[in-house]
């Protein structure tokens, strides 16, 4: 009977306690923290491998901090290559030709007389808004020619082509502005690589000479155009303030509106786009840069 007793009051004495701790109101302070937020974490490097340079008044690393959005710290780092406030002036030129003459291919093609040349001048200015970035105006100015004065091609005797007075030339004018980042790789800024955002308008006009049953035929083409460009490159500083760099495209959008006319009369016009996805060969650049 005195067991029976014994535990009813201990299990009374536990009710009250638990009803008591559960009427008292929380702390305040506990109430009102503040929520936890993870901040993203700035990769900067261990002082051995960090060194600091004279850009105009100030004092800066050579190593620019950067947002690790990923879980790993690869220990990959952006160097200074150029730093803010410099301006950068650059010039691109190509020329190519081909000429033949009195070629033979197989025996087939007996008579071959083509000749063509083409050459671009691009003119560029840039101003870097913050270190290795830069927003920058291009020129570009392109002509090309092509002349097919005779084209013989003989396989028996009753079939043959003989084609000859065929003329093409083309020029155009674009301008555009670009943003590019660079990425120095070493600490005595002398290689980087970069990608270039680019946004060009322009306007060019081309012309098609031909014979058809003795009459010549004479169309021409105007057109205008809107280019959006990534192009990836690299740049080696040779000196100090001149650098050489080359760049390539690998995917752009196009759209062109086109006007036609043959002999004075009007064929029509047409509204293209198209997208590339892929390495484009014929847009390589070789360039001079002066950063000052």
């Amino acid at each position: 009977m005195k067991n029976i007793i014994r535990y009813t009051l201990i299990a009374m004495a536990c009710a009250c306690f638990g009803t008591a701790a559960a009427s008292e109101t929380p702390d305040s302070s506990y109430q009102h923290r503040p929520p936890v937020v993870r901040k993203k974490y700035i990769h900067t490097p261990a002082p051995e491998y960090n060194e600091y340079v004279r850009v105009g008044a100030d004092t800066v690393s050579i190593v620019i901090p950067q947002k690790n959005y990923g879980r790993f710290d690869r220990g990959l780092f952006n160097y200074l290559y150029i730093p803010k406030g410099d301006w950068a002036f650059g010039f691109t030129a190509s020329y190519g030709e081909i000429n033949t003459e009195d070629m033979q291919f197989f025996s087939i093609i007996d008579d071959v007389n083509f000749n063509g040349k083409i050459y671009s001048l691009k003119p560029t200015v840039s101003y870097f808004f913050d270190h290795n970035q830069a927003i920058g105006v291009r020129l570009d100015y392109t002509k090309g020619s092509a002349n097919l004065n005779s084209f013989v091609m003989d396989i028996d005797e009753d079939l043959n082509l003989d084609i000859h007075d065929v003329g093409y030339s083309s020029q155009s004018y674009k301008m555009g502005v670009f943003y590019r980042y660079y990425v120095g790789l070493d600490k005595k800024r002398r290689f980087s690589v970069f990608n270039e955002v680019s946004l060009d308008f322009g306007s060019g006009s081309s012309r098609f000479k031909r014979y058809y049953d003795g009459v010549l035929y004479d169309t021409r083409t105007t057109s205008t155009l809107a280019n959006l460009n990534f192009c990836p490159g690299v740049c080696v500083f040779m000196q100090d303030h001149v650098a050489f760099n080359v760049s390539f495209g690998v995917f752009g959008l196009k759209l062109a509106k086109e006007k036609q006319t043959t002999n004075g009369t009007n064929d029509g016009s047409r509204f293209s786009s198209g997208a590339n996805f892929k390495f484009n060969i014929f847009n390589i650049n070789f360039g001079l840069m002066v950063v000052i």
